[in-house]
């Protein structure tokens, strides 16, 4: 069992009036997560996986869910995007039953948000989870461990499941991939043609961390432009990928409007694009650091609520920052190395916005992802030395 972030500010906000709901994609630990913070206490679990589960609970009416709950005051709702309306039904349960603690999981945003953004306004708590972190994973094994354990992470990512069964990572990725991304995302979204998502998923593994050109994806895949916006906002929405946008002000020539998709795990990713070739033999080694980083500082900031907002910046001449975050007016950029070499420090951006810059490398990268910042700017790491 791997101590996760969010269990003390779940555990903070029981019995404060609110209900509880933890999104996330499928195996990110969301069930495990809720029983472990509710061992001890009584509580009426409900799966929603489960056919009489989804039959009672859509559209009762009070009384009904009354005699369903019974004298819990703790009800804990697993998956509960799988009930039609579930949204009216937790907000009975939350305006009737006031003495209830309602917990409930949802494993795609898309079809939970949907339920509850209106009829859960203003009475509702949300969380968002993610695979393990690096600083969740560290916690548990070690120092030594988890070094030793650096380019597996790379390759297979942090999903615990994957983790947790060395030796077998490849056969749980893909049924995480066949289970979740295909059957699930076509089951709560109205995504029609299963092969078209396929390819769109596969090109944007081949391009992640390159900027993402809407008309040329429709072009290679064969539908229109606002069908891939629209798979890909429902592949953003479900945690399979997640996109920065260019960061501009000031700056004439800066690039404006592009975008760039990260996959949320790297072993999906590889998955999906079927390698995980070592490190060494890789062309795209660059790319797998820059989502790991990437991808652990999203989680970070979102764990703990630091309302950073995340970009990338590049100009029409090919100058470029790899991360930029804005945060209470600072502006901070981030270029990242899997090993060290030298590199253009992009001047102009600094005097731009009177920013700092960092490199972020393989002997640095545990501050970077546990929101420590030890790390020298690199004008200043380069005085230095």
């Amino acid at each position: 069992m791997f101590e996760r972030t969010l269990k003390k500010k779940i555990e903070d906000r029981l019995h404060k009036g609110k209900a509880i709901i933890v999104l996330g994609a499928r195996q990110v630990g969301k069930t495990t997560l809720i029983k472990e913070i509710l061992k001890g206490k009584e509580y009426l679990f409900l799966d929603a996986d489960d056919p009489t589960v989804r039959s009672l609970l859509t559209n009762p009416n009070t009384e009904q869910i009354r005699t369903i709950i019974g004298h819990h005051l703790i009800v804990f709702l697993d998956e509960a995007q799988r009930i039609p309306g579930i949204g009216v039904t937790l907000k009975i349960i939350t305006d009737q039953l006031t003495n209830v603690q309602l917990i409930a999981s949802g494993s795609s945003s898309f079809g939970l948000n949907n339920e509850l953004s209106e009829p859960l306004t203003g009475r509702k708590i949300e969380y968002e989870m993610f695979p393990l972190s690096w600083e969740e994973y560290e916690a548990k094994i070690g120092f030594l461990k988890s070094e030793q354990q650096l380019e597996n992470r790379l390759l297979y990512g942090f999903y615990p499941d994957v983790i947790n069964n060395q030796g077998n990572e490849r056969e749980i990725l893909k049924n995480l991939v066949n289970s979740y991304l295909y059957r699930d995302l076509l089951a709560y979204s109205d995504i029609r043609k299963p092969e078209v998502l396929e390819k769109l998923i596969q090109a944007l593994a081949l391009q992640m961390g390159n900027e993402v050109n809407y008309n040329e994806l429709s072009q290679l895949i064969g539908i229109n432009k606002i069908t891939v916006q629209k798979y890909i906002d429902i592949l953003e929405m479900s945690y399979v990928v997640f996109r920065l946008n260019s960061f501009s002000g000031n700056l004439r020539n800066e690039i404006k409007q592009n975008r760039k998709i990260y996959f949320m795990d790297n072993g999906i990713r590889n998955m999906i694009i079927g390698n995980f070739n070592p490190l060494d033999l890789r062309t795209d080694k660059g790319a797998l650091w820059e989502n790991f980083l990437i991808s652990e500082r999203v989680k970070q900031n979102i764990y703990k609520d630091t309302f950073s907002k995340m970009y990338f910046w590049r100009t029409k001449q090919q100058q470029e920052i790899d991360l930029i975050e804005e945060q209470n007016g600072e502006t901070r950029g981030y270029e990242f190395k899997w090993k060290s070499r030298k590199i253009r420090i992009p001047l102009k951006f600094i005097e731009a916005y009177k920013s700092k810059v960092y490199l972020i490398e393989r002997d640095n990268f545990r501050d970077f992802v546990g929101m420590k910042n030890q790390i020298l700017p690199i004008l200043q790491a380069n005085n230095e030395r």
